[in-house]
């Protein structure tokens, strides 16, 4: 049968490190507090000038390069992202121009830090049904430019980056085996960006009052995004047949270690086994998934055959799970 393969990845992040310790210049923290809190030991920050389409179009290079594909090869650009450039036109689109990707059609999708899971399953729908033999799915965040880097309980968690992954029909088992998806508006307070919208549009009082800055419930997030992502990964190896100990790697959002941590521990799943570079980036929202599954790439903890599993959970709120044979 056919099915979606992954056969090219490719990251991006900005030269610009911002470590502990230059936070605690900023703000009222210290290395050990963010340390023990997150797991975070520094993240990548843009500079002037550089946004979301510029860290997605270098991604996407590099996953153009791993597939050995050229950027007219592609039919269909998926852009997974909390922070376009712009409100019109989409990133997607920016990006499809950057790159020469003349012939595919582009879109962004908003799931938040879930939005490279729904991006698979879009993918993945697109390419078995035959309206798309190739797409480029990119997750790229600039969450710098919505942080308030007075708040020290969320300015340490995030960071700025893209990653990218191609992804074409395949008929020898390969590709993505199932995918579960999930959303709650009732916890849409949770996390938010309240102003920028048709709701509240830009104004000098939503800039005053610090409107367009990430906002997040830390404990509800926390109990919410455990209790989701073990639920998802527990719903997609049942739809797919399979065990958790089928897997060869879980992959799980790099929102921060202890909620790492409990979602493996919530699925009996050995740490060894999990994929876990949050200490270098933070949270990077849609990009941690693809930035961690480039990595653990290059590291030769993917081989040929292995099933790995992706689960995200986000504002919204949404979360997702997919399980792809390597």
């Amino acid at each position: 049968m056919k099915s979606a393969a992954i056969i090219g990845t490719g990251m991006s992040v900005p030269p610009k490190i911002l470590t502990n310790a230059d936070l605690m210049k900023m703000v009222e923290t210290s290395d050990e507090w963010i340390t023990s809190r997150t797991g975070i030991k520094q993240r990548h920050i843009v500079e002037n000038g550089q946004a979301t389409s510029d860290l997605g179009a270098e991604a996407a290079e590099v996953a153009l390069k791993s597939a050995g594909l050229a950027a007219t090869d592609i039919d269909l650009i998926l852009l997974a992202t909390l922070t376009p450039d712009m409100m019109c036109p989409s990133t997607a689109c920016l990006v499809q121009h950057r790159i020469g990707a003349r012939r595919a059609a582009a879109v962004d999708i908003e799931a938040a830090c879930s939005g490279f899971v729904y991006g698979l399953s879009l993918a993945r729908g697109a390419i078995v049904s035959g309206e798309a033999e190739t797409v480029l799915l990119i997750g790229a965040e600039v969450t710098s430019r919505f942080v308030d880097w007075t708040d020290r309980t969320t300015c340490v968690l995030f960071g700025d980056a893209a990653g990218a992954a191609i992804l074409t029909a395949a008929h020898d088992g390969r590709g993505i085996l199932g995918t579960v998806l999930g959303a709650d508006g009732g916890g849409a307070s949770l996390i938010d960006v309240a102003a920028g919208g048709s709701r509240l549009p830009a104004s000098a009082e939503t800039v005053a009052a610090r409107q367009h800055v990430l906002k997040l419930k830390g404990q509800d997030v926390f109990k919410s995004g455990v209790r989701s992502m073990s639920q998802a990964v527990t719903d997609v190896l049942r739809k797919c047949g399979l065990a958790m100990t089928d897997i060869a790697l879980l992959i799980p959002h790099q929102a921060n270690n202890r909620i790492i941590t409990a979602v493996a521990d919530s699925l009996g799943f050995p740490m060894e086994k999990v994929m876990v570079n949050v200490e270098k980036y933070g949270n990077t929202s849609a990009a941690t998934i693809p930035l961690a599954l480039h990595e653990a790439v290059l590291a030769g903890r993917v081989k040929k055959g292995d099933l790995i599993c992706v689960v995200a959970f986000g504002g919204g709120l949404t979360w997702g799970a997919a399980v792809i044979r390597w």
